[in-house]
């Protein structure tokens, strides 16, 4: 069994950058709508970035038997990444 702090510490990360996530996926979105190619054009390839990394980030967490293999799958979107670190979260905490 994964060290329950060393676990938390991942979450930490995993939410700090999901949120990030979440504001530039709201930004992007904004850019969109409005025609803002040059913004759609910085902000895009950063967020495809920051998704990537997110994914990275909870794919380790799997083979670490961290976390079931749903995590990574809820990373695609944004804010569902968040809840389900949220109950991942209180079943660490829980145990």
């Amino acid at each position: 069994m994964p060290d329950r702090s060393e676990t938390l510490k991942k979450l930490d990360l995993i939410r700090i950058i999901a949120a990030v996530d979440v504001v530039m996926l709201v930004v992007l979105l904004y850019f969109s709508i409005s025609d803002s190619d040059s913004g759609v054009s910085i902000l895009g390839p950063i967020h495809g970035f920051v998704v990537l990394v997110l994914l990275y980030l909870t794919a380790v967490g799997v083979t670490e038997k961290r976390w079931s293999w749903i995590f990574p799958v809820t990373t695609l979107i944004p804010i569902f990444a968040l809840f389900y670190d949220a109950k991942l979260r209180r079943e660490v905490q829980a145990a």
